[in-house]
């Protein structure tokens, strides 16, 4: 048996002992995370120096150095959140349905946690911290796989967080950190231990992890989002939550990558449009209708299909909001979509119709955000239908069981017709 295989099985035996801890100890034990976190924050930002040294080092893209820089901004952010996790309800114990079956035989649903959960996460050490508190908050146990562009910050964190989480009476076993890539084949055969994957990363390391396990997983491959903006838009609207939506913070799976027009106000909207998104530094790809209204590169057909994740966007003239419905389900990854339009039938039809975790009406994709929900940050978004979808908080990290109390109740009673149900709702 692997180390790895070893952890995971240790954990899922002691994970009922991590369900069973009181809201109080979990709440004192994020507080002493918060306070630890303050307390030994310079030996972890010189580990981020030096994540961020060698990252400059091996060449790696000024956005995504961005995304490993773990600062005072960065510090007090996460803290802030540790702060509005520690103040939502416990979603553990919750009472979510009481039913009486027959006279003293009654029926009850109640939250439970998931148990061991495993995240491989792409390399944002803020989201180790948001990752483990809002596992510990709902009482589940979890191995962390981060992104080795930060192993060291990830590393001064983790064991600045498992320290204070023990310190506060939380299992040993509630945290585990894996540290070597080749360790991800090891966590991905614990089928029988863990009870749930949720990776963020690229399209192709997704797809790798959803092909190599038979734990079930639950996250997203692609953030293609759209926003279409409808004959009715009104145009100043339509710039601000455009180019929000794409330069705001390019390298996240919330970003726009594909603008939609309507062709009924194109000849106004798509100048407009085009315009704003070059003066933010954007690169314009426009369909044959969009490059006769304004100067942009030529798309091709792999544009519709592309996440750019930088300050590129593909922009698509459309007959209409059905039209572009049709275009969003077809060639959208069903993370988050966005339509501007002062009609609120038009905008209805949008939200009813298009197939997404997060459908928005004259706001930016870029607030389909755990934090920005008021979850207390996120482990990660859902696109399937299953289990949890859109930003996955504190209820996305629960399931439930059901405890059945009786006097002596038997089924023969029942199966024989000397007794029957009644179901009355408590």
């Amino acid at each position: 048996m692997s180390n790895i295989a070893q952890v995971a099985a240790t954990m899922k035996l002691e994970s009922p002992v991590m369900a069973a801890t009181s809201l109080e100890m979990r709440n004192d034990a994020l507080a002493g995370i918060r306070d630890a976190l303050l307390a030994h924050k310079e030996q972890i930002f010189a580990a981020n120096a030096a994540d961020l040294a060698a990252a400059e080092e091996s060449g790696v893209a000024a956005p995504i150095v961005k995304r490993l820089k773990f600062n005072e901004e960065k510090l007090q952010g996460v803290c802030d959140g540790i702060g509005d996790l520690i103040g939502l309800p416990d979603p553990v114990g919750r009472l979510q349905l009481r039913r009486e079956l027959d006279e003293g035989l009654v029926l009850e649903r109640r939250a439970v946690p998931i148990g061991v959960i495993g995240v491989i996460f792409e390399a944002r050490p803020d989201a180790l911290v948001q990752i483990s508190t809002l596992c510990l908050k709902s009482g589940n146990c979890a191995i962390l796989k981060g992104g080795s562009e930060t192993m060291r910050t990830n590393k001064a964190l983790f064991e600045v967080i498992h320290a204070a989480a023990v310190e506060a009476g939380l299992p040993e076993s509630c945290l585990h950190q894996v540290e070597a890539r080749e360790e991800i084949g090891e966590l991905l055969a614990c089928d029988e231990s863990v009870d749930l994957l949720i990776p963020r990363g690229s399209n192709a390391f997704v797809r790798y992890i959803m092909d190599n396990t038979r734990i079930p997983v639950m996250g997203h491959a692609d953030g293609i989002c759209h926003v279409y903006v409808d004959r009715d838009a009104d145009v100043q609207k339509a710039v601000a939550v455009v180019v929000d939506a794409k330069t705001q913070y390019v390298a996240v799976c919330n970003a726009v990558e594909t603008l939609l027009v309507d062709r009924a106000g194109a000849e106004t909207l798509v100048p407009a449009l085009v315009d704003a998104l070059k003066a933010a530094g954007v690169e314009v790809r426009g369909d044959a209708e969009v490059q006769a209204l304004a100067d942009c590169v030529p798309a091709t057909d792999e544009d519709w299909d592309t996440e750019y994740l930088s300050l590129v966007i593909s922009v698509k003239v459309v007959g209409g909001v059905d039209e572009a419905i049709e275009h969003i389900n077809k060639h959208g990854s069903h993370h988050t979509d966005a339509i501007v339009t002062e009609n609120a039938q038009t905008a209805a039809r949008f939200q009813q119709l298009v197939d997404s975790a997060g459908v928005y009406w004259n706001c930016s994709t870029r607030f389909a955000d755990g934090f920005r929900y008021g979850f207390g940050a996120e482990v990660g978004i859902s696109t399937s239908k299953l289990h949890a979808r859109g930003p996955v908080g504190l209820d996305g990290l629960v399931t439930y069981k059901y405890w059945l109390a009786g006097n002596a109740h038997v089924v023969a009673d029942y199966a024989s017709g000397a007794k029957s149900f009644h179901f009355r709702d408590l």
